[in-house]
């Protein structure tokens, strides 16, 4: 979850192994040394966002990960977990004059970005900060889940149904962004985790046309197949659970095998035909892998893109697939874990911040020498570190002016 970097508060709120894995996942995935900018469009990478510079709401601006180490160091930082298509706003005309020093020419805006409260250090339907802390300074909102379509962050009081338990939480689709992709409730109905929302027997559910855009009432439907006894318990209802919950190798992977294979007819058309039926409300948890049950047909294609939700058919585009592309990294393992168990937050995303500027540091010192063909000496070893403790100092003096 988005939390500042440099907030003394969070001194106090312990951090547990599997945060500081998310943590660790979360930035090795992106290049501390150099800023994205000139890549463009970054498919998913770790953004922040500068309360120092860019604190007014009307302007909202994402910087990458090298510049919130190098730019902004010693500034009011927002993390703001990874967004997709994102590029890094340092120095750009948001900035109002303020340089970025590793990219200093930037186009003034780049209108492809899209952001959201969360810039602003606002989260969920309810608009509050995180974390979020009562008079007496006691954190208050629990829990937070990110949506995978508008990648706003929720509390799990506010999704609109009961989740699953942390260790089976799988992607998490909000209500807002479904009824957007009105199509989805259909794969919801055949392949999502079985909701458990509290609704009137007599509500009733409306079933939606995707192609025609219409849509027709039709009696509450059961939440399960027809043919299926009904379930007497919430622990029933999920021991009935697709078994496409539990995690393949290729899923783990990110590999998009399954979603190159193309059909010759509509999937969509083929499960509405079915007739399975979900009620349309609330948040929806999918298990891994459900992207590749989308169908790629044409028809389904253009909608997707209509419903600018296009990149869900892109198995690469999930948060697993670039935590296990940034966990595969040296550092990404449970050594740092030991190492930093006994730190507080904020020196524990220090040494991860470190850490992954060390690795990135070395990797490219050992491939200039292996490249220009000359052996790695004991005083070219020394020469390196000197230059890094210098880069440090000239750094730390920076953000103490």
């Amino acid at each position: 979850m988005a939390e500042r970097k440099d907030d003394s508060d969070l001194d106090d709120i312990p951090v547990s192994e599997e945060e500081l894995q998310e943590a660790l996942s979360v930035l090795a995935g992106s290049d501390p040394e150099n800023c994205s900018y000139p890549v463009g469009y970054v498919k998913r990478q770790a953004v922040f966002a500068c309360n120092t510079c860019t604190p007014s709401p009307a302007e909202p601006a994402g910087i990458c990960l090298a510049c919130a180490n190098k730019c902004h160091d010693g500034h009011d930082i927002f993390e703001l977990h990874t967004k997709r298509n994102f590029r890094c706003d340092c120095g750009n005309r948001k900035f109002q004059g303020f340089q970025c020093q590793l990219i200093p020419v930037k186009d003034e805006e780049n209108a492809k970005n899209h952001y959201n409260h969360n810039f602003n250090g606002c989260y969920c339907i309810c608009d509050r900060p995180y974390p979020d802390t009562d008079e007496q300074g006691r954190e208050t909102g629990g829990e937070m889940i990110q949506c995978v379509v508008c990648e706003d962050w929720f509390h799990s009081k506010h999704l609109g149904c009961s989740i699953v338990e942390p260790e089976d939480l799988q992607e998490m689709v909000c209500e807002g962004c479904m009824n957007k992709a009105p199509f989805l409730w259909t794969y919801a109905a055949n392949f999502a985790v079985p909701p458990v929302i509290n609704v009137s027997q007599s509500e009733e559910e409306v079933e939606v046309d995707v192609e025609g855009g219409g849509q027709k009432e039709e009696g509450s439907e059961p939440l399960q197949n027809e043919n299926e006894e009904p379930t007497s318990s919430h622990e029933e209802k999920r021991t009935k659970r697709s078994p496409t919950c539990k995690r393949t190798h290729e899923e783990m992977t990110g590999s998009p095998r399954k979603s190159m294979i193309k059909t010759a007819t509509c999937k969509l058309k083929e499960l509405q035909a079915q007739g399975l039926r979900r009620l349309k409300q609330g948040a929806v948890f999918w298990p891994y892998g459900w992207r590749s049950e989308l169908c790629t047909c044409t028809s389904c294609k253009r909608a997707y893109v209509a419903a600018e939700v296009q990149f869900l058919m892109d198995q690469s585009d999930t948060m697993l697939a670039y935590e296990n592309r940034g966990l595969d990294q040296p550092f990404g393992q449970h050594l740092l874990m030991a190492l930093t168990s006994s730190m507080d937050h904020v020196q524990q995303l220090e040494v991860i911040y470190g850490i992954k500027e060390l690795t990135t540091s070395i990797t490219a010192f050992l491939g200039q020498h292996a490249a220009e063909g000359r052996t790695v000496t004991v005083e070219a070893v020394r020469e390196f570190f000197a230059e890094l403790h210098a880069r440090k100092r000239r750094r730390t003096s920076a953000g103490c002016e």
